[in-house]
């Protein structure tokens, strides 16, 4: 049975993949902002090849700003340059010593820039869960590829590791981050080094094809998600390099000795599928993880104004903490 099919008949996560007192019932909040995401213009974005062309060109005559918007009271922000790329660092404004870390990648299908949404993530981390975070400003596709930004991620992710001693790591991605993140942990496992305390993992991006059959139809039900665009943005971000590259599609690289996960998703995500098997993929060799599979939960519901995504990053906060 495919996992739509399975996750449809049970009307809610599997027991192994949620709480069991977990109420799968989506909350009304949820539901009604399911229904105003499909007013706002993301899944036309998206609707073909042709228009994620048109909005990469956009993006190139005027590039969006990267700039820290909405981190809120008792955040403090400070940009240095690692590599080449901008990178900032927040961190509770009453002092960082004794802090650990987390690394945050985020999403945007690899050609989009990082958002004030982002933004208010990582000063809630930064501000609730006493951390330092890390935040790389990767260059975008087309102009940057996964050739290059996996190996330069893995290498500012290992220099952090270095600095921090003995303080705790997390890495932390959505959507096309939590691609990368996921790349950038394999591609330090393969060259000996060490793994960060943790995977948070929200909607990952673990599948570039997006060649489920199963996929056609939850994309029907996805607000913000579609196929044509989503493999148009991976052709971009693949370059030279097949989409099934590992780089791309760490769903096809080895999981053995990569670092604890946990993984948010929900059944409006077309990506879903590839959460559940990256879930069992992971599993099978050995590397714990947790999967919040939540019914009628869109792409990054753990970043919306919703009980469900206030739940998620509760839990990501004392994780990271």
């Amino acid at each position: 049975m495919s996992v739509a099919r399975l996750v449809s008949s049970l009307q809610f996560c599997p027991a192994m993949c949620a709480p069991r007192n977990h109420d799968p019932t989506p909350s009304l909040q949820s539901r009604l902002f399911n229904a105003v995401l499909r007013q706002l213009p993301y899944k036309q974005q998206l609707a073909s090849a042709e228009a994620v062309q048109a909005h990469v060109q956009k993006l190139a005559l005027q590039p969006a700003s990267f700039e820290p918007t909405g981190l809120g009271r008792g955040v403090e922000a400070i940009l240095t340059r690692m590599g080449g790329w901008p990178v900032y660092y927040t961190a509770p404004a009453s002092g960082h010593e004794g802090c650990n870390f987390v690394m945050f990648l985020h999403g945007g299908g690899y050609i989009n820039e990082i958002v004030p949404a982002h933004w208010r993530f990582v000063g809630e981390m930064t501000r609730k869960a006493n951390v330092v975070c890390v935040v790389p400003i990767y260059p975008l596709a087309p102009r940057a590829t996964a050739k290059d930004l996996v190996p330069r991620t893995s290498e500012l992710l290992r220099m952090l590791l270095e600095d921090a001693g003995s303080a705790k790591v997390t890495v932390v991605g959505n959507s096309a981050g939590a691609g990368l993140a996921l790349a950038a942990c394999q591609w330090l496992r393969d060259r000996g080094h060490r793994q960060p305390a943790r995977l948070m993992l929200i909607s990952p991006a673990a599948d570039a094809s997006v060649s489920r059959p199963e996929q056609i139809e939850i994309a029907a039900r996805d607000p913000v998600q579609d196929i044509p665009g989503i493999v148009e943005a991976a052709r971009l971000y693949a370059g030279e390099l097949d989409v099934g590259h590992p780089f791309v599609s760490p769903l096809n690289g080895a999981f053995r000795f990569l670092a604890p996960m946990t993984i948010f998703s929900g059944t409006r995500d077309l990506l879903y599928p590839d959460s559940v098997d990256l879930a069992e993929r992971a599993r099978a060799v050995g590397v714990p993880v947790d999967l919040h599979l939540l019914r009628d939960q869109p792409h990054n519901y753990a970043l919306m104004p919703t009980p469900e995504g206030r739940r998620a990053r509760a839990m990501i906060l004392r994780a990271v903490a």
